[in-house]
């Protein structure tokens, strides 16, 4: 009977959620793919193919159990899809709306390879967590039983907020310090409502909060709490910050007036859309209304920016990237949905340097003293057009300028969007013994994600370098099963 509800993928066409149309969705932030009712929810999971070997659970950073969930869903078992994909995942509705699933697990389908067109596993894990949670299948994890050991978390990104839910199972006192006045970490302030609206967020936070977890909020480590004092208040310690540590552009006026970082902007936009007073947004400095913006970069934090310059009302919206288009890191979904909503690409072509001016009296209030010298805001960047020379050192090819190629293109406002670096947390801290990568990566064993200090455990980007959500929930729930392991003594156990 399953099988006759399964390998259906020969009859029935792959079909995403209805998109909303381009213009209607442009002048919002709401997700922008409808819902799935439950009838199409079935029938696209009846496309599995049920393979052998499913290439798409081994290619998904979790190891869902994705034919088993989509099975579920195709005969109507939706309560146990759920808690088939939570028992890998600790937010599946998250990973739904945000993971790269082209690249992952829709990516690795044996259907798509075969020509078939993959299964939509994202709407469909996004579709089976969001009816959990209009018929209260999802509960807050309260243990069976208290235990007197805790854990704190520095940082309440996905990678710390997935030990905590973990660990606070598991019976024991967890509390997580952030420097933000709200839990999430870059899903809360990073990741635009048009991807993953902030409710489904704010839900999960208040269902750890109701579970027991602490939350220490404004707590900026090493200023006003220290390392130590956290160390000495906790049986273990898991750093979790992520990186935030903005790489910036090799030209000499980088920092010029109305060249803004990519996090601030996006930072904001999420603030005000909480209802936030927002000053540098107020003033105009990362509001794109009636400015033509350009970003500058090819990857996801770069469409998220295009696609929010877009909502605000932006003159237009220009994105430089110094590769082309096969060779960006961002999602190629997300870039259909840029262009779909007015986004124009220029591929192959990198800033060389900013040129401002003021003109007449009017605009003296628009000179922004830096270092006491008065700079004009910006209205051009000079741009160099590029080409693919041979491949670097990565295996991808390495662009080279053009010479004598060079143009000026309008700007009131530049997104720089270059990616992030790890801060220099032994220093900021104040912590001596904590290792480092020569990256700037805190060092960790890849299994267990101990540091080279005793019961500090490290997960996430702060290890990996800027990584997916699903790579952090990845650690935080490894962390955690180390960590469990070794507070209970079933570590030693085994070991002995």
């Amino acid at each position: 009977m399953a099988t006759q509800r399964m390998l259906k993928f020969v009859t029935v066409p792959r079909q995403m959620p209805e998109k909303r149309d381009a213009a209607e969705r442009s002048d919002d932030f709401h997700e922008i793919y409808r819902e799935f009712a439950a009838a199409k929810a079935a029938e696209q999971a009846s496309r599995c193919s049920q393979c052998g070997v499913p290439y798409c659970q081994s290619h998904c950073p979790l190891h869902n159990n994705i034919p088993d969930w989509l099975r579920l869903t195709a005969e109507g078992r939706l309560e146990e899809a759920y808690h088939l994909s939570q028992a890998t995942n600790t937010f599946p509705e998250i990973c739904g709306r945000i993971c790269p699933q082209d690249r992952l697990c829709e990516g690795n389908c044996v259907i798509e390879q075969s020509g078939h067109g993959t299964v939509t596993i994202g709407a469909v894990e996004k579709y089976i967590t969001d009816t959990a949670w209009e018929n209260g299948w999802v509960k807050p994890g309260r243990p069976a039983q208290e235990r007197s050991e805790s854990v704190g978390i520095i940082g309440a990104g996905p990678g710390g907020l997935a030990a905590a839910d973990y660990l606070r199972r598991q019976g024991f006192q967890v509390t997580v310090y952030d420097r933000h006045d709200r839990a999430g970490g870059l899903l809360t302030y990073g990741i635009p409502g048009f991807k993953l609206e902030k409710d489904v967020v704010t839900r999960r936070n208040e269902q750890l909060a109701e579970a027991g977890v602490e939350f220490v909020l404004n707590c900026n480590v090493g200023k006003d709490l220290s390392f130590d004092a956290i160390r000495g208040k906790h049986d273990a310690v898991i750093i979790a910050t992520g990186v935030y540590k903005t790489r910036d552009l090799d030209i000499d006026n980088a920092a010029a007036p109305g060249v803004v970082r990519a996090l601030d902007y996006l930072t904001a936009s999420n603030r005000i859309d909480f209802g936030d007073t927002v000053p540098d947004f107020e003033d105009g400095e990362l509001d794109a209304r009636g400015k033509r913006v350009l970003v500058i970069g090819g990857g996801d934090t770069a469409m998220d920016c295009v696609r929010t310059a877009i909502r605000q009302g932006a003159l237009s919206v220009k994105c430089l990237y110094r590769r082309d288009r096969a060779n960006m890191p961002g999602s190629q979904r997300e870039v259909q949905n840029a262009e779909e909503e007015g986004v124009e690409f220029e591929w192959l072509s990198a800033p060389l340097s900013f040129a401002g001016h003021v003109t007449g009296e009017a605009r003296r209030d628009e000179e922004i003293d830096v270092g006491g010298v008065e700079q004009p805001v910006i209205s051009a960047v000079r741009v160099q057009k590029m080409r693919l020379g041979a491949p670097d050192v990565s295996g991808r090819q390495a662009p080279e300028i053009i010479e004598g190629a060079d143009y000026d293109e309008p700007a009131e406002l530049v997104i720089k969007a270059l990616g992030f670096e790890p801060e220099d947390l032994p220093r900021l801290w104040g912590v001596d013994g904590l290792e480092v990568t020569r990256w700037g990566t805190v060092r960790a064993d890849y299994q267990t994600h101990q540091t080279s200090l005793p019961g500090v455990y490290a997960v996430g980007d702060i290890v990996r370098g800027a990584s997916l959500v699903v790579w952090a929930i990845r650690d935080g729930r490894e962390a955690a099963e180390q960590i469990a392991a070794q507070l209970t003594g079933a570590a030693r156990f085994a070991a002995e």
